[in-house]
């Protein structure tokens, strides 16, 4: 191509797009992370995309679209399995239609963590890490099955085993390479690295200046099989740090301001870009920190551009020498290296001074409502306004009783600082004889296994194990709802009615998502999960009241026992040793019992209808027709704000007593240990039972009905929503869902579109809609509509008795474009409205004309033979 340029990297001859070359003095005003997309296009010759980057600087926006290809995919087990079941599926049915069915293979590396499964059933104790893995493996030797076929099976695929770690932290540490090369045309490129996940907080990775975004399952499937990302060029806020962190505050506390700041814009879509001298004050780990927060601020990326701290991060992970140097050239040479004066040009910015963080909790219900800790008692105060108050004791939990503190997530464990800084905390607690309250179910479960070796190395394990936070795994665990049951006394408590309160370094604590009976949740830095294990409540400041008493009888109070930067600084120094990472990952990846397990060898998987965790899918398994179209449909259900993910598809236990329960029980399951529901995703009989179940959701058809259910129209009956969804398909009556501001808010899990599949849904109508949620609907063929902002659920105020008229034909939808909504009441009045379609690119359009992504690819898929 005519806009590449030989160069020496080290000791290396490459081949770079030459972006100075194209852009020239305005390659400076682009924001960094739009010089990535530039050499993702310029680097295919693309020279139309890339004149329409350099054209979004007139006005820091463009209706342009783009096709970016990412370098590599990364998945963790609950989005792959059911990704690899509808690939199974694909192949199953390109079979039985007689092509070869290892037509059906990725084009570019995939890397699956096994992480979001095991759960903390044992903490406290010596042997919980041995104890939860081996229970994680019995509970899913099915998938994990799954799992090894599809290495065997499908090129390119590697899973890294149970115990390995979250796959967030594996990239960090492992994975990522920042600059890498390829072949192209029988030349070596130097290119930057990039990737998208199938999970919401892969932008963790921006924080070493690697451009990666999170991705639904089935957007991530159509990547996999040679379709790039379309994108429209997106507009960049710039957040201009300034300043630097006071004492006494760590990553989270930024991260939680950030979200704060930023959740007040609107950002689907948009791209999130750090810059000013602060950004040069914050480590790469720190900086890890803020870029995973990215979905709780609403943004696709928190993008940090590379510069020495992202080359001391390497060197401090085990990246060698030569490579970091490699990195260092590349980026100087194509002005990827970050000038902490210069000023790109932004679509909009906002400024933060580092200098005005103060430590921080978010609660109880969303992340992006920080609180000074000052003001926890009052926080609690509010959710028991309409609650018996139950009294405190020494002895027994009472309203605001910690019932789990845990220190969990990729979020806050993968910056070393912040596990030094709670084993620091532990240490001056317990050698004061400080102990958690009884009631408290503690954990540690951090995002790599090397934090066992430098917490070990710097003498604070033992310390975090005496007070019940020992590594209970290397996995998500609570931060994902894999919390374990309560404590006795927390069990009972809760049984009288007493209010539960959890506090975790995760990064999301939505109603019932750490555990299904703790509507209350506080995020916050390891240290002060600690710190709140330690007082048992969150009924005090615990800034400035006693958290408890030491061995003698005098109160301690948060700032005996608070770290100082440089007790964190000298024991990160004596804890790093960069060997760390290759050795504790080595030994991780030797797990017998993964190793034992066995998987079939052949190119289709066996279907087993027995299976009560792996199911043939109806949606993989044939084409269906497109959903859009001009139809009278009835609400299925009518929702307020901010319905997330966890609402809509629960990751959590499977309750005893559900239509999910009583489905798998009747099939052979122990009533006992149902698993959660986050392992079920490889079956869709089970996660279609589970649709909406959330205890906190309210159907605002008639809010008096249980979660889960509706009114069906005609007969009044109240059902379950599988159940009247079904009786609407027999009927052949289309359905639809109506919902407020931030529809979809949360994780990237492509259930909560496919459960709409399966309920029949043709539409969803909202005020707003999550950047990942909108994709997965557009991927399962829903089309996906804005409503009005004076067409709220609460002003349409719709009943059982209203149909709605929409007209969406193919032939005439556009993206952006306008689609006529008109509500008939059931007293025969009508109200007509123009909808927007929360469309993007003209491949979402053809998407949706070809009913989803899966039949886009079978059909995809038979053309290319058809050629051949």
């Amino acid at each position: 191509m005519s806009d590449a340029v030989p160069v020496s990297l080290g000791s290396e001859s490459y081949r770079i797009a030459d972006l100075r070359g194209f852009a020239g003095a305005e390659l400076d005003r682009l924001p960094w992370v739009l010089r990535v997309l530039l050499e993702n296009v310029l680097r295919r010759g693309s020279t139309q995309s890339a004149r329409a980057i350099l054209g979004w600087l007139a006005q820091g926006t463009s209706n342009a679209e783009i096709a970016f290809h990412p370098g590599r995919l990364l998945m963790h087990d609950t989005t792959c399995v059911p990704a690899l079941v509808d690939i199974a599926a694909l192949r199953s049915t390109l079979a039985e239609a007689g092509h070869d069915p290892a037509q059906l293979n990725p084009v570019l590396p995939v890397d699956v963590s096994v992480d979001h499964s095991i759960a903390v059933d044992y903490y406290a104790t010596p042997d919980a890490l041995q104890r939860n893995m081996q229970r994680e493996i019995e509970r899913n030797a099915e998938r994990y099955r799954l799992m090894k076929w599809a290495t065997r099976a499908l090129r390119g695929v590697k899973v890294h085993p149970p115990g390995t770690g979250i796959m967030h932290t594996v990239n960090l540490e492992r994975l990522a390479t920042v600059v890498t090369s390829e072949v192209r045309d029988g030349a070596e490129w130097a290119v930057p690295d990039t990737l998208i996940g199938t999970d919401s907080h892969t932008p963790m990775i921006n924080g070493i200046g690697v451009l990666a975004w999170g991705v639904g399952g089935l957007e991530a499937e159509s990547v996999m099989f040679g379709m790039p990302v379309m994108l429209r060029i997106p507009e960049v806020v710039g957040v201009r740090l300034t300043g630097a962190l006071p004492e006494g505050t760590l990553a989270t506390d930024l991260a939680l301001l950030v979200t704060e700041r930023l959740r007040r814009l609107r950002l689907a879509g948009k791209f999130v870009e750090f810059h000013g001298p602060g950004v040069s004050t914050l480590s790469g780990g720190e900086r890890a920190v803020i870029a995973n927060m990215a979905p709780e601020y609403g943004a696709s990326t928190g993008f940090f551009p590379i510069d020495q701290r992202t080359i001391d991060y390497l060197l401090a992970t085990g990246r060698s020498r030569e490579h970091t140097q490699f990195v260092e050239s590349y980026a100087r040479q194509q002005a990827l290296w970050f000038d902490p004066e210069s000023a790109p040009r932004y679509t909009e910015t906002l400024e933060i001074d580092l200098s005005t963080v103060q430590v921080s909790l978010a609660g109880p219900r969303r992340p992006q409502d920080r609180l000074s800790p000052h003001d926890a008692p009052a926080t609690l105060a509010q959710l028991l306004r309409d609650r018996e108050h139950s009294p405190a004791s020494a002895q027994s939990p009472a309203d605001g009783a910690v019932a789990i503190a845990a220190i969990t997530s990729c979020t806050n464990t993968s910056d070393a600082r912040l596990t030094i800084a709670a084993g620091l905390l532990a240490k001056k607690a317990r050698a004061l004889g400080l102990k958690p309250a009884a009631w408290v179910k503690t954990s540690f479960a951090p995002g790599s296994p090397t934090a066992e070796r430098y917490l070990r190395r710097a003498g604070l394990l033992e310390d975090m194990e005496a007070l019940g936070f020992g590594i209970v795994g290397f996995g998500c665990t609570t931060c994902i709802g894999n919390s374990g049951p309560l404590s006795e006394p927390m069990q009972e408590a809760v049984t009288r009615g007493v209010l539960p309160v959890a506090v975790l370094s995760g990064n999301r604590n939505f109603p019932g998502r750490v555990h299904p009976q703790i509507d209350a949740n506080f995020l916050a830095s390891p240290p002060l999960v600690i710190a709140y294990a330690l007082a048992g409540d969150i009924n005090r400041d615990i800034l400035e009241d006693s958290i408890g008493n030491a061995s003698n009888g005098r109160p301690v109070y948060l700032r005996d026992l608070w770290p100082t930067g440089a007790e964190i600084d000298a024991a990160y120094a004596a804890a790093l040793d960069p060997a760390d990472v290759s050795k504790s990952y080595e030994r991780a990846e030797q797990n017998e019992i993964w190793r034992a397990l066995d998987a079939p060898a052949t190119p289709l998987f066996p279907w087993d209808e027995k299976s009560t965790y792996i199911r043939r899918p109806p949606f993989a398994a044939q084409a269906k027709s497109s959903a859009l179209g001009q139809y009278r449909a009835r609400p299925l259900l009518v929702l307020g704000d901010d319905i997330t993910t966890d609402h809509i598809s629960p990751a959590g236990q499977v309750p005893a007593k559900s239509d999910a329960a009583a489905y798998l029980i009747a099939r052979g399951e122990n009533p006992k240990d149902l698993n959660v529901f986050a392992s079920r995703r490889g079956n869709w009989e089970a996660m279609l039972r589970g649709l909406y179940t959330n205890r906190t959701v309210r159907n605002l058809l008639d809010p008096s009905l249980p979660p889960g259910t509706t009114r069906h129209a005609g007969s009044n009956e109240v059902l379950s929503l599988w159940q009247a969804a079904a009786r609407y398909q027999a009927e052949n009556v289309p359905v639809v869902v109506v919902a407020g501001e931030r529809y979809g808010t949360g994780s990237s899990r492509d259930w909560a579109a496919k459960g709409l599949w399966l309920l029949g849904v043709r539409a969803v109508l909202a005020l707003s809609f999550e950047r990942i949620h909108r994709s997965n609907l557009i991927g399962m063929g829903i089309l996906p509509l804005l409503l009005p902002p004076q067409h709220s659920p609460a002003e349409l105020s719709l009943s059982i008795e209203d149909a709605l008229e929409i007209k969406a034909p193919p032939a005439q939808l556009v993206p952006g474009g306008g689609v006529s909504v008109s509500i008939r009441r059931g007293d025969g009045t009508q109200t007509t409205f123009i909808t927007r379609a929360a469309v993007e690119t003209a491949l979402e359009i053809e998407l949706l004309r070809s009913g989803g992504i899966l039949p886009y690819i079978l059909e995809r898929t038979l053309r290319t033979r058809l050629r051949c």
